[in-house]
């Protein structure tokens, strides 16, 4: 089996190619023209969540597929919008709720929300490239981890947005050479840390992002060898927490059906 980085590369190398391989798989041509055909007839939160096509195809591409049956919880994130600065999701520490929020504000644009690029094309952009990081994470989830980073490395301004994502973390943590237990420490010790080791400005330059994803590729490698029988099937039976729902999630939800 091909190692991490080499995975990885094979996949960036040409990322256009690769998303458009990801678009011609026959279930994800079928569920992205649902969307482009009936996106725009959405005029309401309502219309939105009811149609669970459009609803899960949206969540996915933002991240959050495994919300997307906690539907009075997003109805309540799309009511309250992100004007205020009190509102319901700007209380939330995960940012792909807010991102969700901003790319079908309702409550700024109304019936309008569904005419913008970033509510079609752009969410069509970002399911496909979403997708393509799923298929990889179930060769190798150190893969799905590298490319999420690249995605998300850019638009990072603080060291406490990446411990905030358990994904970022992951991958920082492994790179630096940082043990597990560290994200048991206090929030601000781990901050520190990290900033002792990795300047954020690095990470918006393409080529000193690419040597510390070659970092943590490597890394990887060591603990989670691409042909080991054993983390091959153990892959077959987990579901990495990084990518799933987070603990104050869960709770958030627990009393809203109190």
């Amino acid at each position: 089996m091909i190692n991490t980085y080499t995975s990885y590369q094979l996949i960036m190398r040409d990322i256009g190619r690769s998303i458009d391989r990801v678009e011609q798989q026959p279930m994800v041509s079928r569920e992205t023209a649902y969307y482009l055909e009936n996106i725009g007839k959405v005029k309401s939160i309502e219309e939105f969540v009811a149609d669970e096509r459009l609803f899960r195809y949206a969540m996915k591409a933002h991240g959050l597929e495994d919300m997307a049956y906690a539907k009075a919880f997003m109805v309540k994130a799309l009511e309250g919008g992100l004007d205020d600065e009190e509102s319901f999701v700007n209380k939330l520490t995960d940012k792909r709720y807010k991102d969700f929020v901003d790319t079908f504000n309702f409550a700024r644009y109304g019936d309008k929300t569904t005419t913008f690029h970033s509510s079609t094309t752009g969410t069509v952009e970002k399911y496909l490239r979403q997708t393509l990081e799923e298929d990889a994470g179930k060769q190798n989830e150190g893969v799905r981890l590298a490319l999420y980073f690249q995605r998300k490395a850019g638009g990072l301004k603080s060291y406490y947005e990446i411990l905030a994502d358990p994904a970022l973390a992951q991958v920082v943590r492994t790179a630096l050479g940082f043990p597990e237990a560290l994200a048991q420490a206090d929030i601000d010790k781990q901050v520190e840390m990290i900033k002792e080791r990795l300047d954020l400005e690095d990470l918006k330059d393409p080529q000193k992002l690419e040597e510390f994803l070659k970092r943590f590729t490597t890394l990887w490698e060591i603990d989670n060898p691409s042909y080991s029988p054993q983390s091959s099937i153990a892959a077959l039976f987990s579901q990495p927490a990084e990518f799933g729902i987070s603990t104050d999630i869960l709770l958030t939800i627990a009393q809203m059906r109190k």
